[in-house]
């Protein structure tokens, strides 16, 4: 879609219209409008509304769909018109007075600005980005999001559901075309990672309708929509058999052209597993560093950093093996908290139902603390899920679903009970605190619910912020009184351990060119985490470079921050308004952050 095609604002109101006809960005900024704060406004309502028109499954991701029944673009042509617009709103930008803007605007100013030009950056390395790999992809996001995302209130959804299943071959011919990009230029997964990938898509096109089995994920899920709504029985049953029709004609036959090609391409791909095997691959990893902890940190000061925390932690780690008398060193301890069965729930489902009930507790626990450290909550309930067995095999071992505006979904703490050996009872606490409250829920509910904020900000993505609070909310629950059970704050310290390792093990793969097995190695030796976790992680940091070093650099300078605050404060230091600052204005880069910290210091000191 052109700029031109945007949505136009009323003469009454200053919300756009999907569908009517808009001046481009550029127009906005030079428009003969009252003041700079309103031309800015404009433009900030303008771009956020052609971006859900030209993203639909994002649209109904957030709760405001424009068109309920398709997929987002991968195509050339889609994200060449994304770097374009990019290119106008950062010329638009500079045709807006920051100094005639309130300090709220100049704050969404600078985190447009931000977002935009890393943005335009990153697209120099777009076929450097892999458009699909084992950790995730559209080859499981149809059937996740079609589940967990595509509510069916009414015919009308059902119909959207269908819709979408149809345009799943658009999408999916889109990123064959990727793929096959990708391939003239020598830019594969590894190896080893294709053969995940065609697992997992063909687990989507088992069962009926596709063969004798059970029902599929998907057709269970729509059979239990239409179930659930009020609908005459002739509407229910004509629903039913178009949504069977979709699935097989138009579904079945997309996943087997993807699956197709990536048989294609597996014989193709290297053993190779770092991203230096790119021509300037180098400068892609860097792109990803400056991505994913907004800092301009190399890849050796990020390994460095790793390498001394790695050291800090296992220094905190004797200590907890000096509290309960354990009689080894830190390899033996690390080996019976691996292998003891008192840290593990049965492989069963009743183990499994314990797992998710004692989560449940940590979290209605702790929620009922939350006003010791915090003055924002989030309004959207939590919920603990188990992830869904048609993807557990290939997903992480825990992650967050965060809810639309609108309430029409909780947040969703995902636990990965595929395999319980892997699910230790010390690590719950750590996990739950994460993944739920105080961690991403509370980040991330919060921010798409705030008022008086432009809708971009909600949802724009720092990751080094997000995960940094992740794992700063693991630290806090400490500091509050909880991890009573040494072996819980042990978990803890796991935990942390990890995100440090992962600073080593992604430079590691990346930038030093270790292989796979280097990395795993490096693991298990320096974690207490089983070696299916070690494999696991690993090919994830493959496939996502430079995303785990986002945690621990993130909450460091949170870490630092606060404590810079409590030094400067005193007496004043106000753990609720330090809480209240970091959350209160969605997402930000680390510098940005900064920024917001040294102005709470100075306006506290003033009171």
């Amino acid at each position: 879609m052109s700029l031109a095609a945007l949505t136009a604002c009323s003469e009454n109101s200053n919300t756009p219209a999907p569908g009517a006809p808009t001046p481009p960005p550029q127009a906005v900024a030079e428009a003969a409008l009252p003041d700079a704060s309103t031309r800015f406004e404009q433009l900030l309502e303008y771009s956020y509304a052609q971006d859900l028109v030209r993203a639909p499954y994002t649209a109904s991701y957030r709760g405001q769909p424009t068109d309920n029944g398709k997929w987002n673009s991968v195509s050339e042509a889609h994200q060449s018109e994304s770097q374009a617009l990019r290119e106008e709103r950062l010329a638009a930008l500079d045709d807006i007075d920051t100094a005639a803007l309130s300090e709220n605007l100049r704050l969404s100013k600078q985190l447009f600005r931000s977002d935009l030009e890393r943005r335009s950056a990153s697209d120099e390395f777009r076929h450097h980005k892999y458009v699909i790999h084992q950790y995730r992809g559209p080859h499981t996001q149809v059937a996740s999001s079609l589940i967990n995302v595509h509510t069916v209130a009414n015919a009308e959804d059902a119909h959207d559901y269908i819709s979408r299943i149809e345009d799943t071959g658009r999408w999916f011919d889109e990123v064959i075309e990727q793929f096959r990009i990708r391939e003239k230029k020598d830019m594969f997964l590894a190896d080893w990672a294709y053969p995940q990938m065609i697992e997992a898509a063909g687990n989507v096109i088992s069962g009926a309708p596709f063969d004798d089995g059970e029902d599929s994920t998907i057709w269970a899920d729509f059979q239990a929509k239409l179930t659930a709504i009020d609908l005459p029985a002739e509407e229910r049953a004509e629903l039913l058999e178009l949504g069977r029709a979709a699935l097989l004609s138009s579904l079945a036959p997309a996943y087997q052209r993807l699956i197709a090609e990536l048989e294609h391409q597996a014989p193709l791909a290297p053993a190779k597993d770092g991203v230096w095997k790119f021509p300037d691959g180098d400068a892609f990893y860097a792109e990803r560093l400056r991505w994913f902890t907004t800092t301009e940190l190399s890849a050796d000061e990020v390994h460095n950093i790793g390498l001394n925390e790695v050291d800090r932690i296992h220094g905190e780690m004797r200590a907890i093996m000096q509290t309960v008398e354990f009689d080894g060193d830190l390899a033996a301890f690390f080996e019976f908290m691996r292998s003891d069965a008192q840290f593990y729930y049965p492989n069963t489902d009743e183990g499994r139902e314990d797992y998710m009930a004692e989560a449940t507790r940590m979290i209605d626990v702790m929620r009922t603390r939350l006003p010791e450290q915090f003055g924002l909550f989030p309004q959207a309930p939590l919920k603990v899920k188990r992830v869904e067995a048609f993807r557990e095999r290939s997903a992480g071992k825990a992650f967050y679903q965060r809810p639309p505006a609108d309430g029409s979904r909780p947040g969703i703490y995902y636990a990965n009970l595929y395999d319980m050996s892997q699910m230790p009872k010390y690590q719950m606490e750590a996990l739950a605190y994460h993944e739920g409250i105080p961690g991403h829920h509370m980040q991330l509910a919060i921010s798409v619910e705030l008022e008086g904020v432009p809708e971009f900000q909600k949802h724009t993505t720092f990751t080094a912020f997000t995960e940094g609070w992740g794992l700063y909310s693991e630290l806090l629950p400490k500091e509050m009184g909880f991890y009573e059970d040494p072996y819980s704050d042990f978990g803890r310290l796991a935990m942390e351990l990890w995100r440090a390792a992962r600073l080593v093990v992604d430079t590691g793969i990346h930038s030093k060119q270790w292989t796979r097995q280097q990395a795993i190695d490096y693991l298990i030796e320096n974690t207490p985490n089983p070696a299916g976790d070690a494999r696991k992680a690993i090919e994830r940091y493959i496939a996502m470079p430079g995303q785990a070093t986002a945690y621990m650099i993130g909450k460091l300078k949170i870490v630092e921050l606060r404590e810079k605050a409590r030094t400067a404060l005193g007496e004043d230091f106000d753990i609720r308004a330090f809480h209240d600052e970091v959350l209160k204005d969605g997402p930000v880069p680390l510098s940005i952050l900064e920024q917001k910290i040294d102005a709470l210091i100075t306006a506290s000191q003033g009171d």
